[in-house]
């Protein structure tokens, strides 16, 4: 069974900075998708940032230069390196992963979830 545990979520000042974790209980082989996904109250879940198995990553306009999303394969952790943050960035930040389906480095189907981390950053 795979499971996905996040971490690092917390309060924060505009400007101020997190790091997101996400530890996956099995490896995976070429050919994966991970990625964050956040969602705030009435709004509709959103992509962040997804990265496959080969690197390439996708970002979402709204954190570009902001955010960095991250591997380390030896320890099965997914990072999102989260600067610069905001007021609107303010959500439930999920990690997901997909063996094998990826859309636009994201993780697309048959999809593993993780129990979400909250964000909150105040102005």
């Amino acid at each position: 069974q795979v499971e996905l545990v996040e971490s690092g979520g917390g309060s924060v000042q505009a400007g101020g900075s997190l790091r997101l974790s996400c530890t996956i209980s099995v490896q995976f082989t070429a050919g994966y998708c991970m990625g964050w996904f956040r969602q705030s109250p009435g709004k509709e879940r959103e992509g962040v940032a997804g990265i496959d198995s080969s690197g390439e990553t996708s970002y979402a306009d709204s954190v570009k230069g902001r955010f960095s999303i991250s591997v380390d394969n030896a320890k099965n952790t997914l990072y999102l390196q989260m600067n610069s943050l905001r007021p609107e960035d303010t959500a439930m930040y999920y990690c997901a992963a997909s063996k094998r389906y990826c859309i636009n480095h994201y993780p697309a189907r048959d999809n593993y979830w993780g129990q979400g981390t909250q964000v909150t950053v105040s102005s």
